[in-house]
């Protein structure tokens, strides 16, 4: 059969680089993903294995040289990278200064890949790409938890700017592996919770990039664009779905290079978890934005948060694992008190999301995340930041 139609490329400064479609299809998971894997080398054949591993760690809010490997692998018009999401802009909520983050490399070859607007279905949905992405992302996992990654550490550090006097252990060579520094601990003072005597004060979940709706189908219109996703998908929980009918979200994208620890939005008891098995599709909000269904298709653990106020309902507390996150670890049990910005769990390597739910009328989102989410667009904010309020509650300032 003729594919010449469908063929994919990516264009460099001197020429295309074709992806071999046909390597994909002849896909055996038996063959250890060979053919697959060579298909996808294709896509880095012009750089070395070395300089591949760097642009990983690619500096987030720097534009590089105009010669860099990213810019000679990928075409670096700003206004194509924001139409094909290669990069997001953000507003840091601290200052209200719009930013542009690059998207590191080993994303944007695989977005590149998986959404060419050249072929009439997304290799994504095909069971090949599943599986890479699964066995990808484990292995990916184990080697981070493998002594020989430490070496990885301090080019992380380097790369992402990373503030190493806010780690309860500064000390670089403490750290076991890359994964114990992934997702490593904050000094106690580090992410203090907004108004922490107010109960009815919501915060963050964690240093992320939000996104807040009041409404669920809301965010459906402007966000989340997968054709499949609704409450109950993504909970696999039909009955609990009924009660969030209406409700509100907010979506906590996690970039590789931020604390990855994750915190309880509110005051509350912990209630029953769950986890859901799935694929490792990156989190980007290109695949969001997409029709592809990120959250349900996702693995992901839930955890459902009972709040201090009686007469409030239970918020539900949904961690999303991606595309190399190696695993999904809640360090709280069932019938702890906690209060709010105390510790849930973390995410090992990659990046990731975490969406919480609550019931319609249970929430007032502050006014500055609600304008930003209804434009599109991302908030850069840090765990234990107020972003809303009981609707009884003051506004935020």
């Amino acid at each position: 059969m003729d594919h010449s139609d469908r063929d994919i490329s990516i264009d460099t400064d001197h020429e295309k680089v074709p992806i071999d479609l046909d390597s994909i299809k002849k896909y055996d998971k038996k063959t250890d993903h060979h053919s697959l894997k060579r298909a996808l080398k294709t896509v880095i054949s012009h750089t070395t294995e070395k300089h591949a591993g760097e642009s990983i760690y690619a500096p987030s809010n720097e534009k590089p040289p105009h010669k860099s490997l990213l810019y000679r692998l990928i075409p670096s018009m700003r206004g194509w990278e924001v139409k094909r999401h290669y990069g997001n802009y953000v507003i840091v909520r601290e200052t209200g200064e719009k930013i542009w983050e690059e998207m590191p490399l080993y994303a944007r070859i695989g977005m590149h890949l998986l959404f060419s607007g050249k072929i009439e279905e997304k290799i994504v949905e095909s069971h090949p790409i599943r599986h890479l992405f699964e066995v990808e992302s484990k292995r990916q996992g184990q080697y981070y938890d493998s002594p020989h990654s430490i070496k990885s550490i301090p080019s992380f550090i380097q790369h992402y700017k990373i503030k190493t006097d806010e780690l309860l252990e500064p000390d670089i060579s403490k750290y076991r592996c890359f994964n114990d520094f992934f997702y490593r601990k904050l000094k106690p003072d580090a992410r203090p919770p907004a108004s922490p005597d107010d109960d009815n004060v919501v915060v963050s979940a964690a240093d992320c990039r939000l996104n807040v709706f009041q409404d669920i189908e809301l965010a459906k219109k402007i966000w989340i664009k997968g054709k499949q996703f609704t409450v109950a998908e993504l909970l696999q929980d039909r009955e609990l779905a009924l009660e969030f009918d209406g409700g509100s979200i907010a979506i906590f994208r996690l970039a590789p290079q931020d604390y990855h620890r994750f915190h309880s939005p509110i005051t509350c008891m912990v209630g029953s978890s769950k986890h859901i098995n799935g694929a490792y599709f990156t989190v980007n909000p290109m695949a969001i934005n997409e029709d592809l269904d990120v959250f349900t298709e996702n693995v992901r653990s839930m955890i459902l948060l009972h709040p201090k106020d009686p007469d409030a309902s239970k918020v539900v507390f949904v961690a999303v694992g991606a595309l190399l996150v190696g695993s999904i670890k809640f360090t709280v049990k069932e019938g702890n008190r906690i209060s709010k910005g105390d510790e849930l769990g973390y995410f090992a390597y990659g990046g990731s999301t975490i969406i919480c739910l609550w019931r319609k009328g249970e929430i007032k989102f502050d006014d500055d995340l609600v304008s930003n989410s209804k434009s599109g667009i991302e908030t850069l904010v840090k765990a234990g930041m107020r972003i809303g309020a009981k609707p009884s509650a003051p506004a935020s300032e």
